[in-house]
């Protein structure tokens, strides 16, 4: 396989293409567009979003210290691709795009109503990095879709049709094509079980017992009988008696007879 090799460059996609909305307070709400976000903590939960300066929102965010993630759907990529070519200081990017400003449960920057999920946080940390300064947050507080959940409470997300980033062109999450450790995930012994009884229309035992009657046409105990009476011509009684004759000369009882006279001399 035959390779070319080119200078270090930022070739790590896909990656999600997200929305991120912030706001000064007592000034209107905004939104830009990242593809540089991603998950750096489980526990504390912690995001990073990498932000240029010269970009309107990085000094709201620098001064407010929080934003909210929201992520994107399919029919959001419009206006997510808007969001990211047009700049809040020209225009209202909430209301010319026909989004909603949800308000936040934790942080002073609202969500946007139509996305999926809406990720709240808290920035505990900039560093800066070179064309763009990285803002570490913590994530305070999540909503999500209603529209995605089931009646056992189980959150879908992978419903609702999320929008990745792939050098330079926007992708819909497609095609299913394995859970976390199922590569290396056993299947349950029952499973496995009723598959073979499946197939059969009998459990394991009942197989076992099944072939070895089908081939003789009798079950276990008889097949050995059967086999025992073929090699002597005699059933197993028979052969033990025929064997102490064989050895005598004479059947038991005339045995037994012959040892009493002897003993009594008569």
């Amino acid at each position: 396989m035959e390779k070319e090799h080119w200078r270090g460059g930022n070739m790590l996609y896909p990656v999600p293409a997200v929305m991120v909305s912030c706001q000064r307070p007592g000034e209107r709400p905004n939104i830009i567009t990242v593809a540089w976000a991603g998950t750096v903590c489980s526990d504390p939960a912690m995001v990073s979003v990498s932000i240029r300066k010269e970009r309107y929102s990085y000094d709201i965010i620098k001064e407010s210290g929080s934003f909210v993630i929201n992520l994107v759907s399919r029919d959001l990529t419009a206006a997510m691709d808007t969001c990211g070519v047009r700049s809040g200081r020209d225009m209202d990017k909430f209301k010319e795009l026909h989004l909603t400003p949800q308000p936040s449960q934790h942080v002073e920057a609202p969500g946007i109503a139509e996305c999926p999920v809406n990720l709240e946080c808290r920035v505990t940390r900039v560093i800066p990095l070179g064309t763009h300064d990285m803002f570490l947050a913590e994530v305070v507080g999540v909503s999500v879709d209603r529209r995605y959940m089931d009646e056992k409470g189980t959150f879908h997300l992978n419903d609702a049709g999320l929008v990745a980033y792939s050098h330079g062109t926007y992708f819909e999450l497609g095609e299913k094509i394995g859970t976390f450790g199922y590569s290396v995930r056993k299947k349950p012994e029952k499973q496995f079980r009723g598959k073979s009884e499946k197939k059969s229309g009998k459990s394991p035992e009942k197989q076992s017992g099944g072939k070895s009657e089908k081939k003789t046409g009798k079950k276990p105990e008889k097949q050995f009988r059967a086999k025992s009476e073929k090699k002597s011509g005699k059933s197993p009684e028979k052969q033990f008696r025929g064997k102490s004759e064989k050895e005598s000369g004479k059947s038991p009882e005339k045995q037994f007879r012959a040892k009493s006279e002897k003993k009594s001399g008569k």
